[in-house]
C-alpha cells in the first residue's frame, strides 16, 4: 500500500510529535538515558516554544500514560474555572456566551503543573535537562513554520493596537516572524532561566521539582499572571474586560491522577479521560457500531460512522462535563446503544439528539437549542473551510460559520488548533499527550514571562443546572483527548490528533484502519492509518467561540473517491469537498509486547508532524 513515509520500527524508542523539533528533542532524551515520560516533557516545552500559536505553559494538557508493568492512568493538566468566575459575574457584564478570546476566558492554569507531576514521579531526569532543549530555542531561535507569521499578521492591528506586549515579541521591529529566519522569545528563556535558577539547591531532584510547582503557583510566575488577569483587555465581545483569577485560585490548584474510562471492542481496550474532556465520544462512537461493519471505506461505513458521531456528540452536549455528575454506565451500556443505533437510518440526520441514558432527560444549553434550530444564522454552508475546523484563533464576528475558525485574513487563511505527542520507549513505557490553549492570539503575552494565559472557560455554558455550566472550580469540558489502546490487556498503541471538536472523529477512522486493515512488515500499519482519506463533520453545536453548527455538513478530502462522494450526497450529506491531504493530524507510536519491535507514524498534512525513532 502506498503512503506517504514509512512506519518506522525499531527497539530503541519511537517519538510522534506534531513538529520535528519537539520529536528530535524527545528522541535526545531517550539517547541520553531518558524514559519516554523524560522526553514527553522536554518535548512539551519545546512545543510552547515553536507553535506558540497552538499551545503554551499557560494552556492546559490531559496526558494518557502506561508506565512499563503498571496500570494506565490519566493526568489531568486541566485547570478550573477560578472562584470568581460565576455565572452571575459573566451575566451581570451582559454576556450570554464566555468571550474566545481575553482573560474572562482564562481557567487556572494547568499544563505546566501536570508536566511536573509527569515529571516528578515518572521521569529521571532533572528539570534542567529537560528544560534547556525549550530554553535554547527560545532563546538563541528556531525557524518557524509559516503558520506562526500567519497568524500574527491576521492579528497584527490587534497586537499594534491593544496587545502591545504581544507585539513586543511577535512583532519585533513591526515583522512577524518569517519561515526561514530564526525568531527568539528571550523573554520565555529568562522566565525558564530565572525558575531554573530559583529552584536550585533545594535537596535532589524531586525537591527542585516541587520547588518550580510552588514558583509556579505562587512566586514570580504567579504574580505576573495574576496581573495581566487583572489587565482591561480587549476580547471578542470588542470590549475590554478584566479577568477573575487569583492568587488564591493558582495557590490551590494542582494536577492530579484519574483513572481512564474504558470500552473494549473486539479484543482492543480503549483509554481516555474522563467526561471533562470529550475522549468518551471516541468509546460511545464504538459502542455504537454493529457488530458486522461495512466494507472499510464504502459510502455505507463513511455514512454509519458519521451518524454513529452525531448521535455521540449529542450525548456529549447534553450529558458531559464536571459540574454535574455524568451516567457514563449507562452511555456506553450494550442496552443503550443497541436503541441509539436503531435511530440510524439510509438517510443523513440534520437532527440533534441527545439520548436519556437511564430514563433522564437530557437538557441542552439555549444556545444549543437555538442553533440546532437554525439561529441565529450561521452564514452559508459553502463559506466553511475545507480544511475542517480547529480551534479558535483570533477575535472575529459571531456570524462566522465554521465552529472555532477564525475570520479569514486579506493576506491569507490561519487556523488555531492543538499541538500532539505520543513516546514509546525501550522499557514499554508509553505516553500519549495532547498539549493545548495558552495560544499567542488568544490572550496578550505576559510581559515578565513571553507567554499568555488560556481561555478554556468558552467550552463552559453560561446556564446554570448543565454539565458544562461555567462553575467554579471545576474543569471546563475540553475538546483535548489522547487515546492509549491495549491488546488483550497489554498497553500497544497511543494516539492522538489536534482538531479541536474534529479529534474524537479522526481518532475513530485511525483506529478502525489500524484494526480492520492490513499489517505491514509483520506490525500495526501507522502509517497507512494516517494517510488514508479522512472526513469530519459539524453537526452539533461547537466547542469554542462562537459556538455554531452546520446540520448535515460533512467536510471529506479529494481523495476519497467520488462514487462515495456521491453516494453520501443521495444520503443527504451536504459534502464538501476540501484538498487532498486537509482532514486528520494524526500522531501515533506502538510496541508489539511479543516481540518488543516499536513504531512510529506521523501526518503529513501541513508537513511539519514527524516521527522518529531507532
Amino acid at each position: 500500500m502506498f503512503t506517504t513515509r514509512p512506519t518506522l520500527q525499531g527497539t530503541f524508542g519511537m517519538v510522534s510529535s506534531t513538529h520535528w523539533l519537539a520529536s528530535q528533542s524527545a528522541m535526545a532524551v531517550l539517547e541520553d538515558g531518558g524514559n519516554a515520560f523524560d522526553a514527553a516533557v522536554a518535548a512539551g516545552f519545546v512545543l510552547h516554544v515553536v507553535e506558540p500559536h497552538l499551545n503554551g505553559p499557560a494552556g492546559e494538557v490531559p496526558i494518557v500514560l502506561a508506565p512499563a508493568g503498571g496500570e494506565v492512568r490519566v493526568l489531568c493538566g486541566q485547570g478550573v474555572a477560578p472562584a470568581g468566575a460565576t455565572v452571575a459575574h459573566y451575566r451581570g457584564l451582559g454576556l450570554e456566551l464566555v468571550p474566545g478570546t481575553g482573560p474572562l476566558a482564562a481557567a487556572v492554569p494547568g499544563a505546566f503543573d501536570a508536566w511536573m507531576l509527569l515529571l516528578r514521579d515518572h521521569g529521571t531526569k532533572s528539570l534542567a535537562d529537560v528544560l534547556k532543549y525549550a530554553i535554547g530555542y527560545a532563546e538563541h531561535g528556531h525557524a518557524p513554520v509559516e503558520r506562526v507569521g500567519e497568524t500574527v499578521e491576521t492579528v497584527r492591528g490587534l497586537f499594534e493596537e491593544e496587545w502591545t506586549s504581544s507585539a513586543e515579541v511577535y512583532l519585533p521591529g513591526g515583522r512577524a516572524p518569517r519561515a526561514g529566519e530564526l525568531f527568539r522569545n528571550p523573554a520565555l528563556a529568562a522566565t525558564w532561566k530565572r525558575l531554573l535558577a530559583e529552584v536550585a539547591g533545594s535537596g535532589g531532584r524531586e525537591a527542585e521539582i516541587e520547588a518550580a510547582r510552588a514558583v509556579w503557583r505562587s512566586g514570580f510566575i504567579a504574580e505576573a499572571l495574576v496581573r495581566q488577569a487583572g489587565r482591561p483587555t480587549m476580547d471578542t465581545t470588542g470590549e475590554r474586560h478584566t479577568g477573575t483569577l487569583t492568587a488564591a485560585d493558582l495557590a490551590s490548584w494542582s494536577a492530579s491522577y484519574e483513572a481512564p474510562v474504558t470500552y473494549d471492542w473486539n479484543g482492543w481496550t480503549l483509554c481516555k479521560a474522563g467526561p471533562w474532556s470529550q475522549g468518551p465520544v471516541l468509546l460511545q462512537q464504538l459502542a455504537l457500531l454493529p457488530r458486522e461493519l461495512p466494507p472499510y471505506g464504502s459510502a455505507e461505513y463513511v455514512h454509519l460512522l458519521i451518524e454513529g458521531c452525531k448521535l455521540a456528540m449529542a450525548d456529549r452536549e447534553a450529558w458531559y462535563g464536571d459540574a454535574a455528575d455524568v451516567p457514563l454506565g449507562e452511555l456506553l451500556s450494550e442496552e443503550y446503544n443497541a436503541g441509539r443505533r436503531a435511530l440510524i437510518g439510509d438517510k443523513a440526520s440534520y437532527e440533534l439528539r441527545p439520548g436519556s441514558p437511564g430514563g433522564r432527560v437530557p437538557w441542552l444549553s439555549a444556545h444549543a437549542r437555538e442553533v440546532a434550530a437554525g439561529e441565529p444564522a450561521l452564514g452559508p454552508l459553502g463559506a466553511a473551510s475545507p480544511m475542517g475546523a480547529g480551534e479558535p484563533t483570533v477575535a472575529k464576528s459571531p456570524l462566522s460559520p465554521v465552529p472555532g475558525e477564525p475570520d479569514v485574513a486579506p493576506d491569507g487563511a490561519t487556523r488555531g488548533d492543538t499541538c500532539h505527542l505520543d513516546v514509546v520507549d525501550r522499557w514499554g513505557n508509553m505516553v500519549a499527550a495532547t498539549p493545548s490553549g495558552g495560544w499567542l492570539q488568544s490572550n496578550p503575552v505576559v510581559p515578565e514571562l513571553g507567554f499568555p494565559l488560556g481561555t478554556r472557560l468558552q467550552m463552559t455554558w453560561l446556564d446554570e443546572g448543565l454539565p458544562g455550566s461555567l462553575t467554579p472550580g471545576r474543569r471546563p469540558r475540553t475538546t483535548l483527548t489522547p487515546s492509549l489502546a491495549l491488546r488483550d490487556g497489554v498497553p500497544v498503541m497511543a494516539f492522538g490528533t489536534p482538531g479541536g471538536d474534529q479529534q474524537d472523529q479522526w481518532q475513530l477512522h485511525f483506529f478502525l484502519a489500524v484494526a480492520l486493515r492490513a499489517r505491514v512488515r509483520g506490525g500495526l500499519d501507522l502509517q497507512g492509518a494516517i494517510d488514508a482519506p479522512n472526513w469530519h463533520n459539524d453537526s452539533f453545536p461547537g466547542s469554542f467561540y462562537p459556538r455554531g453548527m452546520r446540520p448535515g455538513g460533512v467536510t471529506v478530502e479529494s481523495r476519497m473517491p467520488s462514487g462515495v462522494v456521491e453516494d453520501l450526497r443521495s444520503r443527504g450529506h451536504e459534502v464538501i469537498v476540501g484538498d487532498a491531504w486537509s482532514e486528520g493530524r494524526l500522531c501515533a507510536v506502538a510496541r508489539d509486547p511479543e516481540t518488543g519491535v516499536l513504531s512510529a507514524a506521523a501526518n503529513p498534512r501541513g508537513m511539519q508532524g514527524y516521527a522518529v525513532g531507532r
